[in-house]
């Protein structure tokens, strides 16, 4: 029998029938776009990058007190690859999961779940409420105010950057960049604009 490999398409759909809440489809969209960005970047299957990146909290918002354990079943009875639910399960590693993040993949979805959300908040607080101008300096200065966005855990970026072969603000750069790609999906302004 054929391997099953799921499409963007069957993600999105698992995706809208578990999760309503626009902001957590906000958070998907952009952490799918950052892992399609450095799949590419780093000459990976695009497709499979951002397919993880899509339903990776898939869970949260029905089981959040079980999140990552209901996605495992959830992906098994869809019949998942075994290795796009371990990419799942790896960015909530020593959180609710103990898949620790071994492949660059598992490394970048890791490190960029809680790295998209404080770009975002820090996009936002601009007056231009863009990604277009946005600069690693304006980020990692939100970075340093514990008051600012407090939930994001910020040790879980540093630890996820210490795994990767870039060093911070690259990885503030790069998931700048691509996070641009659906920046009027998730409320931003673009140049256009």
């Amino acid at each position: 029998m054929a391997r099953y490999i799921p499409s963007r398409e069957d993600a999105y759909d698992l995706l809208q029938k578990h999760v309503k809440d626009e902001s957590l489809i906000n958070h998907s969209l952009m952490v799918e776009a950052v892992m399609a960005h450095f799949a590419q970047k780093f000459d990976e299957d695009v497709e499979k990058w951002r397919t993880i990146g899509l339903i990776h909290d898939l869970d949260f918002e029905e089981y959040p007190e079980e999140h990552c354990k209901m996605t495992k079943e959830i992906l098994e009875k869809e019949n998942w690859p075994e290795d796009y639910i371990r990419g799942v399960l790896s960015h909530g590693w020593q959180i609710c999961t103990d898949v620790e993040p071994v492949h660059i993949m598992e490394k970048i979805i890791y490190t960029i779940d809680e790295l998209t959300g404080l770009i975002y908040a820090t996009a936002i607080m601009r007056p231009s409420k863009s990604l277009d101008d946005l600069k690693v300096k304006s980020v990692k200065k939100k970075w340093k105010q514990k008051s600012f966005a407090q939930k994001i855990d910020r040790d879980m970026i540093k630890n996820g950057v210490e795994m990767l072969p870039l060093e911070l603000n690259e990885m503030i750069e790069e998931t700048i960049e691509g996070m641009k790609s659906v920046a009027k999906d998730i409320g931003l302004k673009t140049i256009e604009d």
